[in-house]
């Protein structure tokens, strides 16, 4: 019998998985979803089901059973100051229920991202709210401008949108689609600002820019082509690294076509990301790309707007990207692993093991659980009922439970026994929740839509309203100062460390996701810089070092290493540096050097 449910790991196309004997190990895709193709990836179809899963709960090491662990939970939450520390391991909804319990409690909830934020904080300056652009405006385009976007790792799904379209790539690293665009413009890191802004002055100064559309909703373009006037030419190019014939090439993909930025968020890991956003915003602004068929931007969307969320609260937060956790007495992480995941791995490994009571609630081994107190195993998203939403599409896809788990537990599970335990009353049943997602939706041939969806976002105007005007970027504050000082950093005798500094970039890997599933210890660089794949460097930054080994690419900038983010111990060279809007993570914000093992 034909069951189907949906994938919650963290990726832009949430996909629908159809069970054809209820087992696990015959998923393929929906062939007919407008979301889908048909296909799984890898991580679906092998990593989830071959990785090794918390099969115990344990305290302080002794394996217990479920109801000993979760009477320990009760008796660290019960006079303690507490935080919940939240990952993206499982994008379902039915995740945010445990803000409930933690609200009765007076509990300390994040703010901000290490994702995204910077990019969506950019999106709001400009249009007032983040609309998503549907998918079948992808489909009507002409061009198609991949923007830091690695496409065939993050995002595949969107590749048969991408036929017949003339395509555009904009990255420091030739990424494969890159490899099969018309154009591909190989630019320097944390550029992606100046570029917006060039591109903006170039077609008002061919007088290419769409006048009529901007006289209506974005009048103050002429300010805005003033502020551009600001930015010199010639030595912007320069950083940039391209040429006035290449600015002429991509304006021809540009002007006067049904164009669709597709941005990532690898433009945005900077403390600049929210101006890049808004700056590429205002260059689809002096196009005319919005609320019209064909046009448009795609980043991260706010896959919670138009929804009432019945898991709101008002607790307290602290920064997810820089959290001080010597603060909490108690602090239980849900389906993370900050240990590894959060800039300045050093300072964060040092304060989680001071915490007196530091809970794992999750699937995996990692190196959060291995300092942790407590350790919870969680149920995965084959057994569980939940709701899946997009941050990528207008989606909404029913997850249903596949197979049964007596050894683990559900967030819902999780929150009801502790509000239980406390004698706390308001919690509804899972299956209440789950029907408050789904009945806010609009239904079609294809299944539930979110009560945002838009065939034309902003068709009317941008803000909450629609009434109101596209707002410019008018000012650029930039501080950032590229460090040499590696004082901070020891570097023994058998190393011999290079004067070069080079740009850390740090992008998902196609084998795992984020600290998830399998583990790299390579550092990418181009071969010109000298060095043997399989050598072994010791990568330096300001505040630590790492050894990996060599992965020769021509895809990499001469100035660049790529590390991919599923490498252990990459973010011990990562510093806390928030973005400057958003509270997100600059994860790209630093340059290292190279020392040879001699």
């Amino acid at each position: 019998m034909e069951k189907t449910t949906a994938c919650a790991l963290d990726c832009y196309d949430a996909c629908k998985i159809i069970i054809k004997d209820g087992s696990l190990s015959h998923l393929t895709g929906d062939s007919k979803h407008p979301a889908g193709n048909g296909a799984l990836c890898k991580l679906i179809n092998n990593s989830i089901q071959k990785e090794n899963r918390i099969l115990k709960p344990r305290v302080d090491g002794v394996e217990v059973s479920l109801d000993e662990v979760m009477k320990s939970v009760v008796n660290t939450f019960k006079n303690s100051k507490s935080l919940l520390w939240r990952g993206s391991g499982n994008m379902g909804v039915m995740q945010e229920v445990t803000d409930l319990f933690m609200e009765k409690i007076g509990a300390f909830l994040t703010r901000g991202s290490l994702c995204d934020g910077a990019g969506e904080a950019g999106i709001l300056e400009g249009r007032g709210i983040n609309k998503t652009l549907p998918l079948e405006q992808i489909d009507k385009a002409d061009t198609i401008v991949v923007w830091g976007r690695n496409l065939t790792v993050t995002n595949s799904h969107m590749l048969p949108f991408l036929e017949g379209k003339k395509i555009v790539v904009i990255d420091p690293v030739k990424t494969p689609i890159a490899k099969k665009a018309d154009m591909y413009l190989q630019i320097q890191p944390r550029s992606d600002y100046y570029l917006a802004i060039m591109l903006s002055r170039f077609l008002c100064m061919e007088n290419s820019h769409n006048a009529k559309w901007l006289e209506e909703f974005a009048s103050d373009y002429e300010e805005f082509y003033e502020f551009t006037q600001e930015h010199r030419i010639k030595a912007i190019l320069a950083y940039i690294g391209i040429d006035l014939s290449q600015m002429g090439e991509i304006l021809e993909y540009l002007r006067h076509k049904k164009v669709v930025f597709l941005v990532g968020t690898g433009v945005q890991k900077y403390s600049t990301g929210a101006s890049t956003l808004h700056a590429i915003d205002s260059l689809a602004s002096m196009l005319g790309l919005f609320g019209k068929e064909g046009c448009g931007v795609h980043y991260l969307g706010n896959s919670k707007l138009g929804f009432d969320n019945p898991f709101k609260t008002s607790c307290k937060r602290v920064s997810k990207a820089t959290t001080d956790f010597c603060e909490f007495t108690t602090v239980l992480v849900q389906g993370g692993n900050p240990s590894e995941s959060m800039p300045d791995s050093s300072r964060v490994s040092k304060e989680l093991e001071s915490v007196e009571n530091l809970i794992y609630f999750g699937l995996y081994e990692n190196e959060t659980s291995k300092r942790a107190k407590i350790v919870i195993p969680a149920k995965n998203f084959f057994e569980k009922n939940d709701v899946r939403l997009s941050y990528s599409h207008h989606r909404v896809e029913k997850i249903n439970k596949i197979v049964e788990n007596s050894t683990a537990i559900s967030e819902y599970e999780f929150t009801k026994y502790l509000f239980d335990a406390f004698s706390f009353d308001g919690l509804k049943s899972e299956e209440n929740y789950i029907n408050d997602w789904l009945e806010q939706c609009s239904e079609d041939e294809y299944g539930y839509l979110s009560p945002a969806y838009e065939a034309l976002p902003y068709e009317s105007g941008f803000g909450e309203d629609g009434e109101d005007e596209f707002v410019f970027i008018d000012d650029y504050d930039d501080d950032f100062i590229n460090t040499k000082s590696f004082s901070k950093v020891r570097v023994s005798k058998k190393h011999q460390i290079t004067d070069e500094h080079f740009w850390l970039l740090s992008p998902k890997s196609s084998n795992a996701l984020n600290t998830q599933f399998k583990r790299d210890n390579k550092i990418v660089v181009n071969p010109s810089l000298g060095y043997k794949d399989g050598e072994l460097l010791k990568v330096v930054s300001p505040i630590g070092t790492l050894e990996l080994e060599v992965l020769n690419s021509e895809d990499i900038r001469t100035n660049c290493v790529v590390i991919p983010n599923n490498t252990k111990g990459l973010n011990y060279l990562t510093p806390s540096i928030l973005s400057n809007e958003g509270e997100n993570a600059c994860f790209q914000e630093i340059k290292v050097s190279l020392a040879s093992i001699l």
